[in-house]
């Protein structure tokens, strides 16, 4: 057989090939390389650009460190180890767009959230510790926004929001436990949206319907699944619902935060990139932090060491208290319960939390022995057996125990 020039085989038979000439593929291959690297060269673009953004969104509070530094000789020395303190400030600012909705700007603004969140050397656990906006407690003098100091006084704690900002909450809070504040974040009522929103609306369960016209809250019972609105008139409805009291407020706010550990936890979550740029946009535009942490990497770090904490060990309490005597409505510190647990949390030793029995339902719980059987060594006399020592037992709650059930 031969092809139309008379060549038996084709002109594969007489030495050709089907294949590009080499320069043809040499070309080829430059292309797409060139293509790749205007792939990755976009792609670091977009993420130079999305970092960027981000770390811009975060708001740093450089007047209280000023503020902080000036009382710096007074302030508990920092932790050894490792182990970090964070105190987290829910505003109930009326200021701006998002908030005017919540009531008339009085120009002041007062913690409507008050957590202390212990986070332990080895990162194996985590405990906030909530504190009574209602709680007696000495405030130190304090610089106001007009530039004038105040008094040195008693009174109840949001007062010292009111009346010098993170600063003063960051001492109050200081000389309340002597345990030396590392970092702190304020999160409005808008921000707090926002957050919620982004991972999608956080899920609880209500036993029986809440109704609450001051929130602007009412909610049927079971399970659902809340959002922004909702979930913050979650958080802050007191006067309609149960008996009124802060202690069943700052247990819903407990609940609530345990449920959204576990969704922010969750691969729906952190392993989706639409969900997760939307959380991160949320909370690094929501919060206003000290210079160490007002910036997407020293977000980032504080996340990684605390993102792999089960759930079980991401621990609620409230510190322990009773109602002030001089006057019902406030509260004041039980003593020696109250500070065993900042001891405990300043020296980095473990606690457990129990939820209270039915009958201390409607009281406050006084710490106890462990009944576990978890316990933590102590140094015996010399020439004696290791004794242990109970690890004591508060009355609180868990992440683990915010499932639906």
């Amino acid at each position: 057989m031969t092809d139309s020039a008379g060549i038996p085989g084709g002109p594969e038979a007489a030495g050709g090939s089907s294949k590009p000439p080499r320069g043809r593929r040499r070309r080829l291959l430059r292309w797409i390389a060139l293509g790749l690297a205007l792939l990755v060269l976009c792609g670091a673009a977009v993420g130079w650009w999305i970092y960027r953004k981000l770390d811009g969104n975060i708001t740093e509070d450089t007047s209280a460190a000023a503020e902080l530094e000036r009382y710096e000789r007074e302030r508990p020395t920092h932790s050894v180890g490792g182990s970090q303190n964070i105190l987290l400030i829910g505003s109930d600012s009326r200021s701006g767009k998002e908030n005017a909705r919540y009531g008339r700007d009085r120009g002041t603004e007062r913690s409507d959230t008050a957590i202390l969140l212990h986070l332990p050397a080895d990162r194996r656990s985590a405990t906030a510790v909530s504190i009574p906006r209602d709680l007696m407690t000495p405030i130190p003098a304090c610089l106001t926004a007009d530039g004038s100091r105040t008094a040195e006084r008693l009174a109840q704690f949001n007062w010292a929001y009111e009346w010098g900002g993170a600063a003063c909450t960051i001492r109050t809070v200081e000389k309340l436990t002597g345990i030396r504040i590392d970092h702190h974040m304020v999160v409005d009522f808008g921000g707090f949206k926002k957050m919620v929103d982004a991972v999608g609306g956080v899920e609880i369960c209500l036993k029986q319907p809440m109704k609450d016209s001051e929130a602007k809250l009412k909610l049927p019972a079971g399970r659902q699944t809340l959002h922004g609105e909702q979930a913050l008139g979650f958080v802050r409805a007191r006067y309609s619902l149960g008996n009124g009291s802060d202690t069943e407020r700052m247990e819903r706010q407990q609940q609530f935060l345990g449920s959204l550990v576990k969704k922010v936890q969750s691969n729906g979550v952190l392993l989706n990139p639409g969900r997760l740029y939307p959380l991160l946009d949320a909370a690094t535009s929501s919060v206003t932090t000290d210079p160490g942490l007002a910036s997407l990497r020293g977000l980032y770090e504080l996340v990684r060491g605390v993102r792999d904490i089960p759930a079980e060990q991401v621990k609620f309490l409230t510190v322990p208290r009773r109602p002030y005597a001089a006057d019902p409505n406030r509260d004041e510190l039980v003593q020696p319960e109250a500070a065993q647990l900042f001891e405990r949390l300043r020296t980095d030793k473990p606690l457990t939390v129990t939820p209270p029995s039915p009958a201390a339902a409607e009281t406050e719980q006084a710490p106890q022995s462990s009944r576990d059987g978890e316990t933590e060594p102590s140094a015996p006399p010399e020439g004696t057996a290791t004794a242990p020592v109970p690890v004591p037992t508060f009355t609180g709650t868990t992440a683990g125990a915010a499932d639906c059930r």
